[in-house]
């Protein structure tokens, strides 16, 4: 699978940090739409499954733990990673596995972390 054929879906309301990450990952390749909230990602999700989601947990309305319940409803294998930059890391990685949820990504990382996420949740070859 190259980079083209994978398309990434960043649900966050954090605007900023939402446009720097998707104009990161096109400079390196990938396909990239942006929601900012749960009922956008449920809709997008529905309508045109991407390769891989990363989702936020703390967002006004829906947080990413209900809109990750609702995702599993329709769609048991699709790659999640949770991202916070405000959740304790330690509890937000105990709960990836209770939500089904591939990873998580502290949005205090760079986004190369998060490209090797992606690359080990859809199996890809770094090299």
């Amino acid at each position: 699978m190259n980079k083209r054929e994978i398309r990434i879906l960043l649900v966050d309301d954090e605007s900023d940090f939402t446009q720097a990450m998707a104009l990161w990952f096109k400079s390196r390749g990938y396909s990239v739409s942006v929601v900012y909230d749960g009922e956008s990602a449920l809709r997008s999700i529905k309508k045109e499954p991407p390769g891989i989601v990363f989702l936020d947990i703390i967002m006004p309305h829906m947080n990413g733990y209900t809109v990750m319940k609702l995702i599993r409803e329709f769609n048991k294998t699709l790659p999640v990673v949770f991202m916070s930059a405000h959740e304790e890391e330690s509890e937000a990685k105990k709960k990836t596995s209770f939500y089904g949820v591939f990873a998580f990504f502290n949005k205090t990382s760079n986004f190369i972390e998060a490209e090797k996420l992606l690359n080990s949740a859809l199996n890809i070859d770094e090299a």
